[in-house]
């Protein structure tokens, strides 16, 4: 359990410092009040409502049909749920592509519509300049480089990033933390090179399929749980089978409802 579950609520200065204290950062998404509550009791130290909701709770086929509305829909639920946890709202694509006024705008939107702590962006070096815009006006930032499924099509499919040197991987995670950053996910990233952009940057790194040097982790839910009983990619450890627990007991249910063994007596009035 995180050290600071004695904390009211974690803050952006308190994930900064986790960092310069040596102390790993956990990181799980969430989209509903039921799992966000489970996670902010068991001592998460961030919750972030990502654009994967796309998938493992509307059914999409990616993360890009994500709008502002749908994040805002499931912030507001997390928001009703965790005390604790440091919140942030991914930026679904589109929201922040066309300008850095509609980025901001929409930014804007999400914060103080969820009241969330932070909104997450996807993009390499480039996105520096929207960065420092937003952090001047008062919005924490956490970037996103390496695999950005946003930007899936461009990048020619779901490659591990970093194969070929560390140079840009790394010039552009300076380039985001100059900017204002308060911290940066690297997803689908060799594992020495994530370790050199950590040593490198004074504000924390999360990783998802990044290997074991970044200052913390992130995963889905979903995979995390088991929930689906589909593809696990390789980064994902299973800490539940919650798919088989739930498919036993609602085929149970069905057999009982049927068989008119449920409801008994004790469920009666």
């Amino acid at each position: 359990m995180s050290k600071h579950t004695d904390i009211k609520k974690i803050t952006v200065n308190t994930i900064k410092k986790m960092k310069s204290n040596g102390e790993r950062i956990s990181c799980l998404t969430a989209y509903d009040f039921t799992s966000a509550s489970i996670l902010d009791k068991a001592g998460i130290d961030m919750i972030l409502v990502g654009d994967s909701l796309g998938m493992v709770i509307n059914g999409y086929e990616n993360t890009l049909p994500v709008t502002v509305d749908e994040i805002i829909y499931h912030c507001k639920m997390v928001k009703r749920a965790a005390t604790n946890a440091f919140l942030i709202a991914d930026m679904p694509f589109g929201s922040y592509h066309v300008s850095d006024e509609q980025a901001l705008e929409n930014a804007i939107r999400v914060i103080k519509e969820t009241g969330f702590d932070a909104v997450k962006i996807e993009g390499s070096g480039e996105r520096a300049g929207l960065v420092k815009k937003l952090t001047g006006c008062g919005i924490n930032v956490m970037g996103h480089i390496g695999l950005m499924p946003q930007f899936v099509s461009t990048m020619g499919g779901y490659r591990i990033q970093g194969r070929e040197g560390h140079e840009k991987l790394l010039a552009d995670a300076v380039a985001l933390e100059e900017a204002g950053a308060f911290s940066i996910v690297l997803e689908g990233t060799v594992s020495s090179v994530a370790q050199v952009i950590t040593d490198t940057l004074k504000i924390p790194t999360i990783g998802i399929g990044a290997g074991v040097h970044c200052d913390g982790q992130v995963l889905v839910f979903h995979d995390v749980f088991g929930i689906f009983d589909g593809f696990t990619p390789k980064f994902v450890k299973q800490y539940a089978n919650v798919n088989k627990i739930i498919s036993k007991a609602a085929k149970t249910y069905i057999k009982e409802v049927k068989t008119a063994e449920f409801p008994q007596d004790i469920h009666s009035f």
